[in-house]
């Protein structure tokens, strides 16, 4: 049924405006004529299309961080929560952002809170998010709890990237070492070893152990991917696993550098998370329990679920993660430091702060070193590959000499 949008006067002479469906025009007439308006002028309305998007998408990090900065300074600007919406889902860049954001409009004017429209997309909104907004809107504090997660995502994801770059890195070269390895190993070398068998020459030691490898890559290739297709799946199920989370995580804080790195970038992650819900007016025990869940290794995790526990029996946070053995001493001694002056919140942004430069520091040094040692690895392995390929040329040259 169309939609028309009218203009009309009532008997007493007064200009009425709006919109009613009808089935056609001399359906709407006679409809408005019941309501006491003549009407003077009309035009159907045409629906606009509605924009396809997806509600269950992930959204990329760095559009929540927008949307969260537009809004809080959106709202500390003096307009209403509504509105503020209706704006931001009219200009964000995210198509999937931005029929969220619609239908989180919607939800609110039909009567829902903002954080119980929040929880409908998990997938962009988790729940450190949520319960930041909660405590927002029960304390009237909305912009500033806003602004203060905006802030907390932003500085997360650069500490998330410098770690990503530190582990992308070296890996990317192993990856593509091996590649050219292969390569060489599946087309160059069997060039090479059938112009020696028309040489009729005896292969060096060698030149003869590259030819063999050569044979056996080239005649198992498609068994090599199996078994490197099936042993990266039995990791990623191992791993997905608790007991097997458990133990490759231990095992990667025991690391010479790599572990170094990642319980620095855990503790700035889970004292930056701390900090934040704190000084938001989340309570300890809750917020514990979220910090937990985004620590990023299990072992940090379980011993921040200990923490709680203890806090909860009325004891100090400092004391199990002292005992927890896997805290910094400094970590510790600022938490306790913070317990005693009821400055909790201040400490860890403190240590926060600390430890994202430090990662910061790390990763730059770790590249600097890395790279020379990166290219002795290839320097030997691809090296020698093309001098066991030339001895017998050199020794035939040798022997013409």
């Amino acid at each position: 049924m169309p939609l028309y949008e009218w203009e009309g006067k009532t008997i007493s002479g007064t200009t009425r405006k709006g919109s009613t469906k009808a089935s056609s025009e001399d359906a709407l007439r006679a409809t408005l004529r019941k309501d006491g308006v003549i009407v003077t002028k009309f035009a159907e309305k045409k629906e606009e299309k509605k924009e396809k998007y997806n509600p269950k998408a992930k959204v990329p990090m760095l559009q929540i961080v927008i949307f969260t900065r537009q809004l809080s300074t959106m709202i500390t600007s003096g307009l209403p929560l509504v509105q503020s919406l209706e704006i931001l889902g009219a200009q964000i860049e995210d198509v999937n952002l931005r029929g969220i954001v619609r239908e989180i409009k919607e939800k609110i004017e039909g009567g829902s809170r903002f954080a119980d429209a929040l929880k409908d997309y998990p997938q962009c909104f988790d729940q450190l998010f949520v319960n930041l907004v909660v405590a927002g809107e029960e304390g009237g504090l909305l912009d500033g709890v806003l602004q203060r997660l905006s802030v907390y995502m932003e500085k997360s994801e650069k500490l998330k990237s410098k770690v990503k770059s530190a582990m992308i890195y070296p890996i990317s070269i192993v990856v593509v070492a091996i590649g050219v390895v292969f390569v060489l190993l599946i087309f160059v070398i069997p060039v090479f070893e059938t112009m020696f068998k028309d040489m009729g020459a005896t292969l060096p030691m060698p030149t003869q152990i590259v030819v063999n490898l050569s044979r056996a890559v080239k005649g198992g290739i498609v068994y090599i991917i199996v078994a490197v297709v099936g042993i990266f799946y039995a990791f990623k199920k191992y791993y997905q696993s608790k007991g097997g989370r458990k133990t490759i995580d231990r095992l990667v804080l025991k690391l010479p550098i790599f572990g170094v790195l990642t319980i620095k970038a855990s503790v700035a992650r889970v004292t930056r998370t701390l900090a934040t819900l704190l000084s938001s007016g989340v309570a300890i025990l809750e917020s514990l329990d979220i910090v937990a869940k985004v620590a990023g290794n299990k072992i940090v995790e379980e011993a921040l679920v200990v923490a709680k526990e203890r806090i909860s029996e009325g004891r100090s946070m400092s004391e199990p993660l002292e005992q927890a053995g896997i805290f910094p001493p400094m970590v510790v001694q600022m938490v306790q430091v913070g317990e005693s002056t009821g400055a909790l919140d201040n400490m860890l942004n403190k240590i926060a702060d600390f430890y994202e430069d430090d990662v910061d520091n790390l990763v730059t040094n770790m590249t600097a070193l890395m790279e020379p040692m990166i290219m002795a690895f290839l320097g030997v392995i691809l090296g020698g590959l093309v001098v066991a390929m030339y001895l017998p040329i050199f020794k035939l040259g040798t022997a013409v000499g």
